[in-house]
């Protein structure tokens, strides 16, 4: 770069001018309520370098857009809503329009409702402002501040100030990017301030803007106008040691404790799902969506001993996973504890049409033979599943067991469980959607990682438990994946069913409980 064409310049009164507003910000959560907020030197770096670079002939800002990606924890929501105000209040811009947007007005509001507290808690501020629900008005300029989701009604006709998008990953489509950025042509330095953690949708706007921005950080896409900030770990660093953490966690000490981070990572080490998590949210890793499960060596030390005799007369609540006529079918009762921190117990019975035994084997390459002959699974005559003595074997459990209800996925089993129905059970529909089966499935995996699930190695259902993948979604929301998974697993989907109506009745904070069952 040859300094003397270069068209930008470092103007250490500009930046100063930015770092000096966060002077008059307040914590507003936690021990730091009420006091001055205290940029650290990393945070210094971003918002000088953002509001201290200005074009030389017009001194406008050099930067427009930015893309900010750091784990959580990290003070993000609290600086970009400082940045929010400061674009408001302090850019010597009239009538600023400033908006934090996402796909939802609520979510929205998060970033905005953090600057509402902050004006409030400073009477500096609030000498400038005026506060109400949904807007933040400066009375001396016209400016304004406001929360923008997909979801609100005044998308159109917008002269953007200032854009702050908070958590991009979760979103699907560049839509609510677009509008910002087409609302911006009219102002003469807007600045687009997108702030997140990694994700898993690699195909999605928010993991595009990233692969740009990790061009212009390389120096491979010119553009002196974006500003990119990415803390996150190396593809070979050891992801548990505490030596790493920093890398991505620039904060850590400060407002994202070590001891947290050992908790997450010993979380990581005993369970799938914990270890995408801590690699996404703990240390900014963009990660596949799909995960291997449990490891056989957690589930085979969960076994325990199953006794019968035992459980004839106990509670119990069954789960339903009805296969096509070709495929195996399973039925799932779980019995919970009698204590808080008991033991969980499982029983799973399988069918499978007699005729299709020998295909399945070279199918699934399992010996579904020897399965049957140790009554480990059942078959029903013909080359379809005969509904009438799953039916039948529910009855039978249902005069041993004491079965409370039984959850069933509404799209193949309607009218099993409407005959079901009419035999007295207590039919619960359980759409198999990654948000219904999120808190099963994640009870289940802690249950057998702490050895609390005892399922009397049951080789059909371990076999089912190795096949499972289980898939999750921006949310933290988490599912065993018919798709990905290597094999059947059915067991494991029945069970999860059960599992899930236990639940509620054990927690009745559960948010099935919340949304309420729909009965037959």
């Amino acid at each position: 770069m040859n300094v003397s064409t270069f068209e930008y310049y470092y103007d250490e009164l500009a930046a100063e001018h930015a770092l000096e507003f966060f002077g008059y910000l307040r914590h507003s959560k936690g021990k730091w309520a009420r006091q001055s907020f205290e940029l650290q030197l990393w945070q210094q770096f971003i918002i000088g370098s953002i509001f201290g670079w200005l074009h030389k002939k017009t001194q406008l800002r050099r930067f427009r857009t930015v893309y900010e990606e750091i784990p959580r924890k990290n003070g993000k929501s609290t600086k970009v809503s400082g940045i929010g105000l400061y674009l408001t209040v302090a850019d010597e811009e009239y009538g600023a329009e400033v908006y934090a947007a996402a796909t939802k007005k609520d979510q929205a509001k998060i970033t905005f409702d953090e600057a509402a507290r902050m004006v409030k808690a400073s009477p500096d501020l609030m000498q400038k402002f005026r506060v109400y629900k949904n807007n933040l008005h400066v009375i001396d300029t016209g400016s304004k501040f406001e929360p923008l989701g997909a979801d609100s009604d005044s998308q159109d006709g917008l002269n953007v100030h200032g854009g702050l998008i908070d958590e991009y990953h979760a979103h699907k489509t560049s839509a609510m990017y677009d509008v910002i950025e087409s609302g911006t042509s009219a102002r003469e330095q807007p600045l687009i301030y997108v702030i997140t953690t990694a994700g898993i949708n690699q195909n999605g706007p928010c993991y595009q803007l990233r692969e740009y921005a990790m061009k212009v950080l390389k120096g491979t896409q010119p553009d002196e106008t974006f500003f990119a900030y990415i803390a996150t770990i190396d593809d070979d660093d050891d992801v548990f040691d505490p030596a790493t953490w920093m890398k991505a966690n620039p904060n850590l000490g400060v407002s994202k404790a070590l001891d947290y981070m050992v908790k997450q990572a010993n979380k990581a080490k005993q369970m799938a799902t914990a270890y995408v998590n801590f690699l996404i949210k703990d240390l900014n890793k963009w990660t596949n969506a799909a995960v291997k499960w449990i490891p056989l060596s957690k589930w085979d030390a969960s076994a325990g001993n199953i006794v019968l005799e035992e459980l004839k007369g106990r509670k119990c609540y069954g789960g339903l996973d009805l296969s096509t006529k070709l495929d195996i079918t399973a039925f799932a009762l779980v019995f919970p504890p009698d204590h808080s921190d008991g033991e969980y117990i499982v029983l799973v019975f399988f069918w499978i049409p007699e005729d299709a035994v020998l295909e399945k084997e070279g199918k699934d390459k399992v010996l579904y033979t020897n399965w049957v002959d140790e009554d480990l699974v059942y078959t029903t005559p013909g080359n379809a599943i005969d509904y009438r003595f799953i039916r039948k074997t529910i009855n039978d459990l249902g005069r041993m067991y004491k079965i409370e209800e039984i959850a069933f996925d509404p799209w193949r089993a309607t009218q099993t469980a409407l005959e079901l129905a009419d035999d007295g059970f207590t039919m619960v529909e359980m759409s198999q959607t990654l948000k219904n089966l999120s808190e099963a499935t994640q009870e289940f995996e802690k249950l057998a990682v702490s050895k609390r699930l005892i399922h009397g190695g049951n080789p059909v259902l371990r076999w089912m438990v190795d096949n499972t993948v289980v898939r999750m979604d921006e949310n933290e929301n988490v599912a065993p994946s018919k798709k990905k998974s290597s094999g059947r697993i059915d067991g494991v989907a029945a069970t999860i069913n059960a599992l899930a109506r236990c639940i509620v009745h054990e927690d009745k904070t559960s948010i099935y409980e919340k949304r309420g069952p729909r009965s037959l």
